[in-house]
């Protein structure tokens, strides 16, 4: 018999990573083209920084939206993780789903006029999903060291 615990449970570490994963897709089309985000993030810079030439508020608008791709694919390995935390390599898949998201996204977008598509959009959003594969890899190992002294050799 199935409760409502049971199937929560089962379901609940997949609900964020697909929410992230549709969210990530929807920034993909001309949603999240550099002409939109410019109506918020320029006049944010603007205030922000108001003696600024246009040039480098582009600039830095650029820079936001890079460091944006990194960020959400840092977020969406960690979702990933946290759904496959049960399975027998959960970093490997975590990685690797968001790999196969990157490429989807970017091909994607390549059939976009809105938007361009580039080999190095890909490589950036694998760094942020590296990045947090790798650093899960490290805390997890030191977290399994501190809980388990006994595996130290003592």
């Amino acid at each position: 018999m199935f409760s409502i615990l049971s199937r929560r449970g089962t379901v609940w570490p997949y609900a964020p990573l697909i929410i992230w994963t549709v969210i990530v897709l929807a920034l993909g089309t001309g949603l999240g083209a550099m002409d939109e985000t410019s109506r918020f993030i320029g006049p944010f810079l603007k205030w922000l920084l108001p003696n600024t030439p246009p040039e480098t508020i582009k600039f830095i608008h650029a820079l936001i939206r890079k460091f944006a791709h990194f960020a959400e694919y840092a977020v969406l390995a960690f979702l990933a993780w946290n759904a496959f935390r049960y399975f027998s390599r959960p970093i490997l898949f975590a990685f690797l789903l968001a790999a196969a998201v990157a490429i989807i996204d970017e091909f994607d977008q390549s059939f976009n006029s809105a938007r361009t598509s580039s080999i190095y959009d890909i490589l950036l959003d694998c760094a942020g999903a590296l990045s947090v594969c790798v650093a899960l890899y490290f805390v997890l190992r030191y977290w399994q060291r501190f809980r388990h002294p006994s595996d130290q050799g003592e």
